[in-house]
């Protein structure tokens, strides 16, 4: 292995957040897409085009509103997934990829609607049946709707293979790798917005108004998706130092680099890794920092959960390395009170080492909390126990099988027992799902209230 020279860090001593002014960006944010759709409904009124005197009237007016419903929540999709500062220093990576995949499912559905509408509407206007005219539509409405029928057939194989039934049986990188067609998808259904419909006419205030908004979703994506990653790679030129295992199997990879602070992560924040070698480079995945970030230096360190993070281990030193992010609102700026306990269950203790190096906190202020099977499990506890003593945080090593809650089956105490004033803490927990809510609920009932805990969740 390369010898890495680590040098010592400082707690950061920047100014946390408050919650309101975060809870103040999220609301606006939301309001601001739900304002884009009306203001592009009002264009569509505007226009004329929604006169009701018949069926066929009011079948195509139904169609274009809804397709202009769909294309708004298919802009917030592509904000949500584009990694913009923006969106997520607010709403957070997790909860922002959990709400594009509950927009792609209920946009889905309102695209259907639009489809039915509009070729009902079409079809009785003209005296011809549904079927007839759907394949007008298809072979005989120009390029551009062809090219809007493909995309949507392109988008339903995605959402098929979303679907829970499906999604359960496949592997994470051949669903990913499926899902990348969506973007294609959209791109193809694009023109069809502003040349085959009559709301959007080109070069009246409507359609400039439909290109900006797709502008700024469109280049934030490329920007935060594409650009910036290029820029950093070429900037930082990251590269793997090292690479060995912990007995609990987990894979410890040191990265060096040039500049690395600048890349501004956070103790406690993830970034999403992409390997640049064989079987490797096509796919980014979400790892923790599992020490404070140096200015020359990184470590993440891996569980073998599933084909990527188990082929890590191989990994050469030398391998170059190009990252996203940094990404989440897992980290001291999102504290709400002068408390803080940092809970890791097993390769979740991961970024609460990080947090125990770097975040602020006075001596006595915080409490560490390790969960694991065996003393062998907790990956890196050596170096929590001396940070903890270093820093001047108590710590809980809690092991043993798992008991009816987050605690071992051994342990008969709730978080108020390990920390009396829990009610005055912000809870940073990171581990399975089911651990952490168990976790979560105890605290509630301990008097923590919803906006003082702090999760993030790398499900897919």
């Amino acid at each position: 292995m390369t010898p890495v020279t680590v040098e010592p860090i400082s707690p950061a001593r920047t100014s946390r957040a408050h919650p309101t002014a975060r809870s103040w960006w999220k609301d606006a944010l939301e309001a601001l897409a739900w304002l884009s759709g009306v203001g592009a409904i009002t264009f569509m009124l505007a226009s004329g085009t929604a006169a009701i005197n018949t069926f066929a009237d009011l079948a195509t007016t139904l169609g274009r509103a809804t397709g202009i419903v769909a294309a708004t929540m298919i802009m917030v999709q592509l904000l949500l997934a584009s990694r913009a500062p923006f969106v997520e220093r607010v709403v957070g990576h997790d909860r922002a990829l959990a709400l594009h995949g509950r927009l792609g499912r209920i946009g889905f559905v309102v695209l259907l609607v639009h489809i039915a509408m509009v070729t009902i509407g079409y079809a009785t206007r003209s005296g011809v049946g549904i079927l007839d005219q759907a394949v007008t539509f298809t072979l005989h409405y120009g390029d551009t709707m062809f090219a809007a029928v493909a995309g949507f057939a392109v988008l339903t194989l995605v959402v098929v293979t979303s679907l829970v039934l499906v999604r359960s049986r496949w592997k994470y990188e051949n669903w990913h790798a499926v899902h990348m067609f969506s973007y294609i998808a959209i791109g193809l259904t694009i023109p069809h917005q502003f040349l085959d419909g009559s709301t959007f006419a080109v070069g009246g205030p409507a359609w400039w108004y439909w290109f900006s908004l797709w502008g700024v979703a469109i280049v934030s994506f490329v920007v935060w998706r594409i650009l910036k990653p290029l820029v950093s790679m070429a900037r930082h030129g990251i590269r793997v130092a090292g690479v060995h295992g912990l007995p609990d199997g987990s894979t410890v990879i040191t990265m060096t680099g040039r500049h690395l602070r600048s890349l501004a992560p956070q103790p406690g924040q993830f970034l999403l890794w992409r390997f640049l070698a064989k079987d490797l480079w096509g796919e980014a995945h979400p790892y923790s920092l599992s020490r404070a970030p140096r200015d020359r230096w990184l470590r993440i360190t891996v569980k073998p959960l599933g084909d990527h993070s188990a082929s890590l281990r191989y990994l050469r030193p030398g391998t170059r390395v190009m990252v996203e992010g940094p990404l989440g609102v897992f980290h001291h700026k999102a504290r709400t009170a002068r408390g803080l306990v940092l809970a890791g269950a097993g390769v979740g203790v991961t970024p609460i080492i990080s947090m125990l190096e770097g975040a602020p906190f006075a001596p006595g202020e915080c409490t560490v909390i390790v969960r694991a099977s065996s003393a062998n499990d907790a990956p890196h506890l050596d170096e929590i126990e001396a940070l903890a003593a270093q820093r001047g945080a108590r710590l809980y090593v809690l092991v043993g099988s798992r008991g009816p809650s987050w605690a071992p089956a051994s342990v008969h105490a709730t978080l108020k027992d390990l920390v009396p004033h829990i009610a005055d803490c912000d809870v940073f927990a990171c581990g399975p799902r089911p651990w952490t809510d168990a976790l979560f609920e105890d605290a509630r009932r301990s008097g923590v209230p919803d906006e003082a805990l702090h999760s993030e969740q790398f499900a897919w």
